[in-house]
Formats: C-alpha cells, structure tokens, sequence
C-alpha cells in the first residue's frame, strides 16, 4: 500500500512541477535567455539555442534531436547573416513547430 501511494504522490509532483507558472524562481534556461536578448532574427536564434542547449543539459531532449535542430537552425542563421531576416525568424518557428516548442 505504501508502495502505491508513493507512486501516486511522485506521479502527482511531477505534475505539479510542468504546471509551475512563472512566479516561481527562474530557471537557467530564463537566465540564458535573458543574457541573450538580441533583436530579430539573431536574438530569436540566440534564444532558441539557449532553450535547447539548457533542454539537452537536462536531459529534456536527446543528442539526435538536439543536433537535428542545431543543423536546422544553423540553416535558419545563414538566411539571418544574409540578410534574410523574415526568413530566418519562419525556418526558427518552424523547427520550434516541428520539435514541440511553439
């Protein structure tokens, strides 16, 4: 019985913990990606990299995915550096889409 309820709570925890709004302490994550406050298409890029990078680091998402979105966005900071910035900020959103993050 009180391997049940041990169960119970943890499961009920780990719910608690993915509903925690914004009030509660900054995640390092918020703290990356607050240091990476660029305008347009970098800063989204910059920030995107920080998410994924902390997500990677705690185990959120795998090194295949993780190097997957890393080629996609490296992609998306080409058209950035060309000066294709709209573009750039879509080929973001888009692997933001693709991997769960919008």
């Amino acid at each position: 019985m009180k391997t049940a309820t041990m169960l119970t709570l943890a499961g009920t925890l780990a719910l608690v913990a993915c509903n925690q709004t914004a009030s509660g302490p900054a995640s390092p994550a918020s703290g990356a990606m607050a240091s990476a406050s660029g305008t347009g298409c970098q800063g989204e890029i910059t920030r995107y990299r920080a998410v994924m990078s902390n997500d990677l680091a705690m185990g959120h998402v795998n090194q295949s995915v993780y190097n997957r979105v890393d080629r996609e966005i490296g992609q998306a900071e080409a058209a950035c550096a060309a000066g294709r910035d709209a573009e750039a900020i879509r080929m973001v959103n888009a692997t933001k889409a693709r991997h769960g993050y919008l």
